[in-house]
């Protein structure tokens, strides 16, 4: 709760942005929810959201089908069965969450979005000079496909790089 409250006197003063979908320009760009087009490994993605639920599903078909889902409707297909092994899938390979093989994964997909969607990319760029939260998301790398720690360090690599 007091974490919260600080990270909303920050983004209050223009120090921070606390990355959320119902949150004003550029926080709710950067969100995954957003609608931002990308395109990893041949595969088109509506959303990060929709490429980070496909991660969750073996079957490539099904991985294809969420891929192109953005917002809510992404958000939606998530299951909690890879949970109990801590693996993940991609294009047919099977990946474990704890992973460098996985870091990478998203690391390059963060990489597409960046360099592909220019919206994303001004957004991202907007936040120079800001500490970049994520105050809704999980900290837990075994209950959730991306932790809060995760996603900023990412961004703000992206941003600073």
């Amino acid at each position: 709760m007091f974490r919260r409250l600080y990270v909303k006197w920050l983004v209050w003063r223009e120090k921070a942005v606390d990355v959320c979908s119902k949150s004003p320009y550029p926080a709710n760009v950067l969100s995954n929810l957003y609608p931002n087009a990308f395109e990893i490994d041949g595969m088109r993605c509506a959303s990060m959201e929709g490429f980070l639920q496909a991660l969750k599903y073996e079957d490539c078909k099904v991985q294809k089908d969420i891929c192109v889902l953005s917002g809510k409707d992404a958000k939606e297909r998530s299951i909690s069965d890879w949970q109990k092994t801590q693996i993940v899938y991609w294009q047919g390979k099977s990946i474990k969450r704890q992973s460098s093989d996985f870091k990478d994964l998203l690391l390059r997909a963060y990489y597409c979005l960046f360099e592909q969607n220019k919206a994303f990319r001004s957004a991202l760029l907007s936040t120079t000079g800001k500490t970049l939260y994520h105050t809704r998301g999980l900290s837990n790398p075994q209950k959730t496909i991306l932790t809060e720690q995760e996603f900023c360090t990412m961004l703000t690599e992206l941003r600073d790089n």
